[in-house]
C-alpha cells in the first residue's frame, strides 16, 4: 500500500551534469536549479489533465489478441 503524501520531500538530482533540486508536496511538483529560487512547478490537477488530453487526441488501438 502507499503512503499518502502529507508533506514536501525534496530530492537533489543532476541533469546535464548540473545540480537541480526536486520538490514534490501534496500541491505538485516543482523542479529548480539548485541556489536559485525560481524553476518549473506544475500541480497534479494539471499534469493529470495534460495526460488526459494527450490521450483523447490518440487514435484508438484495435488490440485484438
Amino acid at each position: 500500500m502507499a503512503t499518502k503524501l502529507d508533506k514536501t520531500i525534496r530530492r537533489e538530482i543532476e541533469i546535464d551534469g548540473e545540480p537541480f533540486t526536486i520538490t514534490v508536496s501534496p500541491d505538485g511538483l516543482r523542479l529548480t536549479k539548485k541556489r536559485f529560487r525560481s524553476g518549473v512547478a506544475i500541480s497534479w490537477k494539471s499534469l493529470w489533465g495534460r495526460h488526459v488530453g494527450e490521450a483523447s487526441s490518440l487514435p484508438e488501438s484495435s488490440d485484438e489478441r
